[in-house]
């Protein structure tokens, strides 16, 4: 599920950059970078603490388990905000 997130964020920075008049490539990175940073760091921390507490199989790992990404989109809904936020004062 994190890929198929990851791909919905790149094409929905990069659709509104397009609309804003702004850089796509830098806001698909920019998103990219905060998704991942917070996917990444929400597993290492939370998520395999988590683990380690709960049974190896079963629902309860795979909700663990998508926890990363819910937070990668979370973040990637507030840089989005920010670059919108932003463009909005230089336009």
């Amino acid at each position: 599920m994190s890929i198929i997130l990851a791909i919905a964020v790149l094409a929905w920075f990069y659709w509104t950059a397009k609309k804003c008049g702004e850089e796509p490539i830098k806001w698909v990175v920019i998103g990219m970078i905060g998704y991942w940073v917070a996917c990444w760091g929400i597993k290492l921390t939370l998520v395999n603490a988590l683990l380690g507490s709960i049974a190896k199989a079963g629902i309860s790992k795979l909700v663990v388990t998508q926890i990363p990404a819910l937070v990668g989109v979370g973040a990637a809904f507030l840089i989005r905000k920010k670059l919108l936020a932003d463009a909005g004062k230089n336009g």
